[in-house]
């Protein structure tokens, strides 16, 4: 089975309020579950990687025991770009998130990651916003 993850994390501030979104999708499109959810406050890349681990946890949980490949799709380059493992975390207070991402990842099968445009992640982009805005508006 082939899932296809899109991820985002938002911060009002940095560190400031925060929210993320995710999408999970199948091979021919079709949305399966989606997700935004305020998180408090916390920086941007918190925010990014919390979105990620989120994804995997549900994917854990809803489709744990199935083969899978899974495909995630990020506009953070440097959330793409650590977790593939081509830059070094340097924030210690993110290495926990990556740590158990990376565990999530290897039980899961491994996941494959890829940086995409703002413009090519709205869905999540959107989701992680109104999460946001419905936690400051009440």
């Amino acid at each position: 089975m082939k899932l296809i993850i899109y991820t985002d994390g938002a911060s009002r501030g940095n560190p400031g309020h925060a929210s993320y979104g995710f999408t999970i999708s199948d091979r021919s499109d079709k949305l399966l579950y989606e997700e935004g959810r305020y998180i408090g406050t916390a920086t941007n890349n918190v925010a990014e990687y919390t979105a990620v681990l989120q994804a995997l946890k549900y994917i854990k949980k809803r489709y744990g025991e199935k083969q899978l490949e899974i495909e995630l799709y990020a506009d953070s380059k440097l959330v793409v770009e650590q977790l593939s493992g081509r830059y070094k975390i340097k924030s210690v207070h993110l290495k926990p998130i990556v740590e158990r991402i990376r565990m999530l990842s290897l039980e899961l099968g491994g996941v494959i990651h890829s940086h995409v445009p703002r413009s090519k992640n709205t869905e999540a982009d959107r989701l992680a916003n109104v999460a946001l805005d419905q936690e400051l508006t009440g």
